[in-house]
């Protein structure tokens, strides 16, 4: 369904400063037109208890993280937070990616998607790929504005943000199912994926059962739960990929990645996982949490010979 809104003071660009003292931009992934959207009196909600939480997303946004003057590189990662589909993470497995990403000298951007539950979407399951597929495409478009290779942009995503990333890197062959503009009709396919104790699938005995309930709703059809198990989207074409799970997660079951890693394989797709016996859910850039935090670097190590 198509829907017009008018734009407000919340689609001008913001200029935000950084910890690491640098200036951030904020920009609405979509202009005049917005897909999957109706109009309503609903107002996105933050909280902050530790940790800053974005339910009710009203407008889309990329907060762009540019490093240094002359420690670049020319390539760039999109980060999706996780939180269930319900809420975002947006500091916690966004922003202080960005911040890291920025000190290897790559830009970052965050993505603050739509939500399923919002009652300004008008179908819950299209809403965050729609989303997530614009990022991409708006990256690609402004590239060479951001000194950025348009053959170089990834995509990394936590737990469900996890799931929304794996979907970017399976649905990109995909027709649009509405009306956009010439930035929907450029490629949506990411160059390489980074998926952090990722849903992966929806099937029952492996899922994480808030995910799939916020993102298909109730009783979803079977073709439906088929279409966002992602582990069975994968072809030769699905970029490659970085995999990172503890085995004591209890929230997402280590098997999601386990079989998107073997699915991978089947399909010749270049992987590389890494399993920790503990660190549970949830742990982000795990800061003290002995041996996982050095996954970061393991990170840095592949992602150098991905963007050579």
């Amino acid at each position: 369904m198509k829907k017009n809104f008018t734009i407000g003071a919340i689609w001008l660009l913001a200029f935000i400063g950084s910890m690491s003292g640098q200036d951030t931009t904020i920009i609405p992934i979509w202009g005049d037109y917005m897909p999957n959207y109706q109009v309503t009196n609903e107002k996105e909600e933050r909280t902050n208890e530790g940790i800053l939480r974005i339910a009710k997303v009203q407008t889309p946004t990329l907060e762009v993280f540019k490093p240094s003057s002359g420690s670049g590189s020319n390539a760039a990662v999109i980060i999706c937070p996780g939180g269930g589909y319900r809420i975002l993470a947006y500091e916690w497995e966004g922003t202080d990616i960005a911040k890291w990403f920025n000190t290897k000298g790559i830009t970052a951007f965050v993505l603050k998607y739509r939500l399923p539950d919002a009652s300004s979407v008008v179908t819950s399951y299209e809403a965050p790929l729609q989303d997530v597929q614009r990022a991409i495409r708006l990256v690609r478009s402004k590239s060479a504005e951001w000194g950025i290779n348009p053959d170089k942009i990834g995509i990394m995503g936590f737990s469900a943000g996890g799931h929304l990333a794996s979907t970017a890197g399976t649905h990109f062959n995909n027709a649009n199912t509405f009306e956009g503009d010439a930035i929907d009709e450029l490629s949506a396919r990411p160059d390489f994926m980074i998926l952090g104790y990722p849903v992966i699938s929806m099937q029952e005995d492996i899922t994480h059962q808030g995910s799939k309930s916020s993102l298909l709703r109730s009783s979803p059809t079977p073709e439906l739960v088929a279409r966002f198990s992602n582990e069975t989207r994968v072809t030769h074409q699905t970029p490659p990929t970085f995999l990172v799970h503890s085995g004591d997660d209890k929230a997402v079951p280590v098997a999601n990645s386990l079989m998107f890693y073997e699915a991978l394989i089947v399909h010749d797709v270049p992987v590389e996982m890494h399993i920790y016996p503990f660190g549970g859910h949830g742990y982000a850039l795990a800061w003290n949490k002995r041996q996982l935090e050095k996954w970061p670097e393991l990170l840095w190590a592949w992602l150098r010979e991905i963007i050579k």
